[in-house]
Parts: C-alpha cells; structure tokens; sequence
C-alpha cells in the first residue's frame, strides 16, 4: 500500500494513538482529516499540526457515522484510506449488575458498531478509488482478555474477527484491509485504570505504534502486531492460559 498521496480519516484523532498516526501520515506527505468528540482536543491537535482538517463527531452515534460519511466524501473525494481508531475503555463488574454496565459511554458502539458501520459505508466509495484502505485498530487484549475490562477485550476480539472477514470479502479488489495490534499504550485511554490496577509499566508510546503502522502498510503487512502483542498472538492454548493467569490472578 502506498504511504503517501493518500487522502485519509482517522476516528479518534485528536489524541493517543490516532494523532500520533496523523503525524506520521502527514510528514509522509499525506492529507489527514480526524474526527472525535471533542472539539477543544480537536483544535489543539490542529494547533500542533495546522495541516490537520478535522469534524466533530461522536462515531457512537448512528447518525453522526452517517453525517461524518457524507462530510467527508462529498468535501474530500479523493479519500482512500479510513483508520477505524476511536476506541473507549472501562472496568466493568458484573458482580454489580448492570451498575457499571450502564452508567457511561457505550463500548460496544463505539469499539465495534461504529467500525462495522463505517466501513459499510465508505467501502462503495472506496471502490472507486485507485488503492484504498480500511485500516482497523484492534488490540492485544482481543486474543488475552484483562478481564477487569471485558466489553473492551470482547470489541477487540470481534474487531480481529471482523478485520479477517472483511479482508477476504475484498480479497480481489483494490481495498486492502489492514489491522494494527498494539500492546499497552501510554494514551489516556487506560491510565485511570493503570492507576487502579497499581500498574507502574506505562506502555508503549504511541508514536511507536504510529512508526509500525507506517512499515507494515508499506510492506503490505495485513496484520500489525507491535511490541509484546506478538507474544499474546502467537501462543499455544496451554501458553495463553498460563498468560491469562498472570495478568488476571491478582483480580
């Protein structure tokens, strides 16, 4: 896949991993449109990086998914690469009921239903295009739940399985479907429950996870496994559960 001349949007840009990925992008000589639901992270993401474009949008929202497709299609028509990025993360009980189930943001939407919608609706436009790209942003927790944080892993999981499906669907096409594993990732998705959990290790920084995704589209990598992801990814029933053990045994 080509990494410059491209036209590209990434959910969830303003922070983390997606502004790290639209820095990259655009010192390769890219276009970059993020998107993301607030708007003063928005405006200093494009402080920092004027070249930036940006739409406020929560990808959660069904109509919002739909408002943000024909925005950026009809203002941007050469787009060829949509980053499926935006991501939420939370410890979530089930001793409790639907306590912590029900009293914030929606995982399932956000993680899973809004990557699913959106490349339902950008796959006819990329159709047109001369590459294209569906590039989704899984997770090492997919293949070894935290099980503090179930509906998050569970997204990821279903988000691999996804990526695998819908790449053969488009096998013989021009749109290429991409998947990034990172490990742990120094963003603000997860410090509160580093905090919690007592977790001293940090993470990656994201710009190492936004340097991987550069390499592996240019060599046409499909799946993007960075740091300690490759290990969780490649391990025997017997290696996974004795990995599950440790990283759950103290919860």
């Amino acid at each position: 896949m080509k990494t410059t001349g491209n036209i590209i949007l990434i959910t969830g840009g303003a922070t983390g991993i997606g502004l790290a990925l639209a820095e990259v992008f655009l010192r390769e000589g890219n276009q970059v449109i993020i998107c993301g639901r607030r708007r003063e992270k928005l405006l200093l993401a494009q402080a920092k990086f004027p070249k930036l474009q940006f739409l406020v949008c929560d990808v959660s929202n069904d109509e919002n998914r739909k408002e943000l497709f024909e925005w950026t299609t009809s203002n941007y028509p050469g787009l060829n690469i949509l980053v499926n990025n935006a991501g939420i993360q939370r410890q979530i009980d089930f001793t409790k009921g639907t306590r912590d189930l029900l009293n914030s943001e929606d995982e399932i939407q956000t993680n899973f239903s809004a990557p699913v919608q959106l490349a339902a609706l950008f796959i006819p436009h990329l159709l047109k295009q001369d590459q294209a790209a569906i590039l989704n942003v899984s997770s090492g927790l997919g293949f070894i739940p935290l099980t503090i944080m179930p509906i998050y892993c569970a997204t990821k999981a279903a988000l691999h399985s996804f990526s695998w499906s819908l790449r053969h669907q488009l096998r013989s096409t021009n749109v290429k479907v991409f998947e990034v594993i990172p490990p742990t990732v120094d963003t603000e998705l997860d410090r509160g429950a580093r905090a919690q959990r007592r977790q001293e290790y940090r993470g990656v920084p994201p710009s190492e996870v936004a340097e991987a995704t550069l390499a592996g589209l240019d060599a046409d990598e499909f799946e993007i496994t960075v740091g300690q992801s490759r290990g969780l990814r490649t391990n025997t029933p017997q290696e996974a559960e004795q990995i599950f053990q440790r990283m759950n045994g103290n919860w």
